[in-house]
């Protein structure tokens, strides 16, 4: 039987990753490089010419005298920590399949739980930013999706206490290969729910396809076509083959999640999501994920922890 291309991917070893990112020198020249691909330029006059204080870790504009830090205004804003755990953090969270609960990484970094807490948090930051604009187009199976099962003598089913409501879609090719997935939160099932998430992620003219749920509906205002297939209910349901991808990346999810965190907060669950969109999307380019991570934590704005704490996020 031929071997899963995407399961079998080579991937980036330890080994080599230590060859690569395993010093703060290293670290600190590939961001200087990702961040600068066209040499460094100084945001005030824009003059090439600059020095490095090293005591500082700060580059000197010649011209104008003025100082920036490479990592002033990134995700890696004000860090303590060395680049090196950074990296061997977006390593973990990019190379395991099953994601990587904040206990474990923490002992994988050898720093605290609450440190690795707030490292995870603000990486699942920047993949949820990265991907939060980006539309799904073409053939698109859409499906409504809950986190949280019911509790004890509570309501069983659609609002449920404790459960959370999201989206999920998957694009696929005409011949029924997946290719994106799209995870989003959203504050329930209405049209005018579903309307103001379909203009924001699906490309119009996409030809969507959803169960019998009404609000569904709404999609055409995104101006997609809208095909409904009853799925009936029971173990039936998820083998009807209109869902089988939306289906099976649900599946993924709830098993990823189940196995690694022993609970995921209602305001959190955004960036869980994202976690594992972000991977999906780009499973083809297992190894590649770790320096385009790191490329786009150096366009992602700073995110205090007060606000990674607190943020409730939908979009």
């Amino acid at each position: 039987m031929a071997k899963n291309r995407i399961q079998f991917q080579k991937g980036l070893s330890e080994i080599e990753f230590r060859e690569r990112y395993g010093t703060e020198e290293q670290c600190r020249a590939a961001l200087f490089q990702w961040r600068w691909p066209e040499g460094f330029r100084c945001p005030r006059c824009g003059s090439a010419s600059h020095c490095e204080i090293k005591g500082r870790k700060v580059h000197q504009c010649n011209r104008c005298h003025h100082q920036v830090s490479l990592i002033a205004g990134t995700i890696f804003h004000s860090t303590k920590l060395a680049l090196t755990i950074w990296f061997l953090a977006i390593y973990h969270l990019t190379q395991s399949k099953q994601g990587i609960s904040s206990l474990e990484l923490s002992r994988r970094l050898g720093v605290s739980y609450n440190t690795a807490w707030k490292l995870q948090h603000k990486l699942m930051q920047v993949m949820l930013e990265r991907d939060g604009n980006k539309q799904l187009a073409g053939r698109i199976e859409l499906d409504d999706a809950y986190l949280g099962g019911r509790r004890r003598g509570g309501k069983r089913g659609r609002g449920a206490p404790g459960k959370t409501p999201f989206v999920a879609a998957v694009e696929a090719t005409d011949e029924g290969k997946p290719m994106k997935i799209k995870l989003s939160r959203v504050s329930g099932f209405r049209k005018v729910e579903i309307e103001k998430w379909s203009k924001k992620h699906l490309k119009p003219g996409s030809k969507v396809t959803s169960d019998g749920l009404g609000c569904f509906e709404a999609v055409v205002a995104a101006d997609c076509e809208h095909t409904v297939a009853l799925a009936g209910s029971g173990p039936d349901a998820v083998e009807i083959k209109a869902f089988k991808w939306v289906n099976t990346a649900l599946g993924n999810l709830k098993t990823s999640l189940k196995g690694t965190y022993h609970m995921v907060g209602q305001k959190h669950v955004p960036r869980y999501l994202a976690q594992f969109q972000y991977r999906f999307n780009r499973r083809y380019q297992l190894a590649e994920m770790i320096p385009r991570l790191a490329w786009v934590s150096l366009r992602t704005p700073p995110m205090p922890y007060r606000l990674l704490k607190l943020a409730e996020v939908y979009w």
